[in-house]
């Protein structure tokens, strides 16, 4: 028999705590006791966790390894009438986590999403940083090797901007000094066990953080901000930025406005170029 959408249950995506379980919104708490299930990363952590708040629900496995098989099956769960929050060991769902493609095959089925927010890394330690904020990108975990690590870095370096990285404890510090040889020494954060019993925040230039962790023998979570200014702009730059704009049909006099302001260089500068750039045409011509 077809179920009508309009009687399918609902997925929920239930952030959890980082560490400390205080961190557990009353809403989250709620929720899973009213669902029929939970699907959860790791089951024997979360019954921990349902456990300390009195929960009962049923709880079913949902991880990286069963993450697409598994999904089918449970939005057929879903579109059969019952409510399903989804969970991971700690924090947001689908934030470097199991999740978005459980919410992508249910949005696609019609199955109303609900995000019950709460606890993430990403944004604890971005709040803590006291870094640019306006715009910041998250990339997750570095590479492990170092020659990949470094590439990994130095596409960074040309980008810049503040920057959110994951990283575990024993590969911090080949981490760290990669980071001062690509990016050199510039300052960041690096967070451990954040809201647990030892969280740790080490703040300063790559170099006496390094001189922090060097000796330890860290354990936990970690998390990196770190902020990249762009590199300076010179006069070999001028030329690559005039052509595409004037590519795109942006007249000549425009164009060496554009591009003084997003190379951060005088006016007159770019103009002397974008004047050789007309004579080489007309020569050419």
């Amino acid at each position: 028999m077809q179920i009508e959408a309009g009687s399918y249950g609902k997925l929920y995506v239930v952030a959890t705590p980082i560490g400390n379980l205080e961190d557990m919104t009353i809403r989250a708490v709620r929720v899973l006791k009213e669902v029929d299930l939970i699907a959860a990363e790791d089951t024997r952590h979360t019954r921990k966790l349902l456990t300390h708040y009195g929960i009962s629900t049923p709880v079913t496995s949902y991880h990286e390894h069963n993450e697409l098989g598994k999904s089918v099956h449970l939005v057929e769960k879903i579109k059969q009438g019952q409510d399903l929050a989804v969970v991971t060991d700690a924090g947001t769902p689908g934030i470097s986590d199991p999740g978005y493609r459980l919410v992508r095959r249910a949005s696609e089925c019609g199955v109303e999403v609900v995000a019950v927010p709460g606890a993430s890394a990403l944004t604890a330690v971005l709040s803590i940083a006291g870094m640019p904020t306006d715009e910041f990108t998250f990339k997750g975990f570095m590479p492990s090797s170092s020659a990949k690590r470094r590439s990994f870095l130095a596409e960074l370096r040309c980008a810049a901007g503040t920057f959110i990285l994951y990283e575990s404890p024993r590969r911090l510090h080949g981490a760290l000094e990669d980071m001062r040889l690509i990016l050199g020494d510039v300052e960041l954060v690096v967070a451990r066990e954040m809201t647990k019993m030892h969280e740790e925040t080490m703040r300063g230039r790559v170099s006496a953080v390094i001189d922090q962790v060097k000796a330890r023998r860290l354990k936990g979570e970690i998390a990196i901000v770190v902020s990249i200014e762009k590199e300076p702009a010179g006069e070999d730059d001028i030329e690559g930025e005039l052509e595409s704009l004037i590519a795109t049909g942006i007249p000549l006099k425009e164009a060496v406005k554009i591009a003084a302001k997003e190379l951060g260089l005088p006016k007159n500068l770019v103009y002397k170029k974008a004047l050789e750039i007309k004579a080489k045409e007309i020569k050419d011509a």
